[in-house]
């Protein structure tokens, strides 16, 4: 018995160690209140490092409410460092961020983060009902609600095929179902919070070609009227973003639309390059001549 004590004693000292555990984050004495609505966000000179590792270099950026905005570069280039700021899973070394002229650093953290919903590349589930894993975004959401943001997430149609339909429980991380299936209930759960803010951090990249199309067309509708932030590797995914930025060593290097970018042939039109080589190398007939994308 004195085992069994002793190691109970181990694992409660650990557990008292994160519960008491002081966060970095702190909650401002006199939060600002930040109303219902759409909203901007600005970067103004910001710069963040892990420890003594600078990842983000003076950011200026200013995105407009509505826009659907899309961060592309390579691996390490700090483009999920970027959008992790937003919501103040961490905060920024230098700078600041604000939505519509308030700091976030004023405001409630939990205020802020009422404004963001998020869509990762792994589906967060949890061993639950369909229904209960939906409603996380907003608890007290009517059953009418829940099923309405379930259609408009493409993800009705397979939900009602379960022998309990919307009370079928999903096991640990939703092992029950496939790729697209989870990411098309995180999706209903996104649209049902009806936040004004949306992180896409790669939310299609583990999926085959036949769950991307219609994850993609659930993203469409939970994209629409809502400031956009988009991670994505695959660039064919981000053709139609109001605007794209360049981040290579954590700094903006190139911004502008798709085609801009392209026909300027820097480091977007390399990572295009990079994944399109067969298509941009392959051989031109006589006569013609070779377009741009």
């Amino acid at each position: 018995i004195n085992n069994v004590v002793q190691e109970g004693m181990a694992a409660a000292n650990r557990i008292f160690d994160v519960i008491e555990r002081e966060p970095d984050i702190k909650e401002p004495k006199h939060p600002v209140p930040i109303p219902s609505g759409s909203h901007s966000v600005t970067f103004e000179n910001v710069s963040f490092k892990y420890a003594d590792t600078l990842v983000l270099k003076n950011i200026d950026l200013n995105v407009p409410a509505g826009e659907v905005l899309a961060i592309v570069g390579m691996s390490g280039g700090g483009k999920t460092s970027l959008v992790n700021l937003i919501p103040r899973f961490y905060d920024v070394t230098d700078g600041s961020i604000c939505i519509d002229q308030v700091d976030i650093r004023s405001a409630a953290i939990a205020d802020v983060r009422q404004q963001i919903a998020i869509v990762t590349q792994e589906p967060i589930l949890f061993n639950d009902t369909v229904r209960n894993n939906i409603a996380y975004g907003r608890q007290k959401a009517s059953a009418s609600d829940i099923e309405q943001a379930a259609r408009a997430a493409y993800a009705f149609d397979f939900i009602q095929r379960f022998p309990d339909g919307f009370d079928t429980k999903i096991g640990e991380l939703g092992s029950r179902l496939s790729g697209g299936e989870k990411q098309r209930i995180c999706i209903a759960r996104a649209l049902l919070k009806d936040a004004p803010f949306l992180i896409l951090d790669e939310a299609t990249s583990a999926l085959d070609t036949e769950a991307e199309m219609l994850v993609q067309k659930a993203l469409e509708n939970l994209m629409q009227g809502r400031t956009t932030f988009v991670i994505a590797h695959r660039l064919s995914t981000i053709a139609y973003a109001n605007r794209i930025i360049v981040l290579v060593g954590g700094e903006i290097v190139e911004q502008g639309r798709h085609e801009a970018l392209l026909e300027r042939r820097g480091e977007y039109f390399k990572l295009h390059q990079m994944q399109f080589n067969k298509e941009v190398d392959a051989p031109v007939p006589d006569g013609q001549t070779r377009a741009e994308d």
